[in-house]
């Protein structure tokens, strides 16, 4: 790990998250996007920049359809 990235940690079980490719659905559509991940409860940590940035313009183009 690069001295700068942070140690995440799960809030439920206490163990380091992962990077994992995930799937989500929305609005009957399924995608997956790669994001840090409790490997022993599942719990997923999605950052305020992709919340606000990429999965922001995905919701906007499936609700405009």
């Amino acid at each position: 790990m690069d001295s700068n990235e942070k140690a995440w940690k799960c809030g439920k079980c206490g163990e380091g998250l992962v990077t994992k490719k995930t799937l989500f659905n929305y609005l009957g559509h399924t995608f997956s996007h790669e994001v840090l991940r409790c490997p022993k409860c599942g719990n997923v940590f999605i950052p305020k920049e992709l919340a606000e940035g990429r999965m922001a313009e995905v919701e906007q183009q499936m609700e405009d359809k």
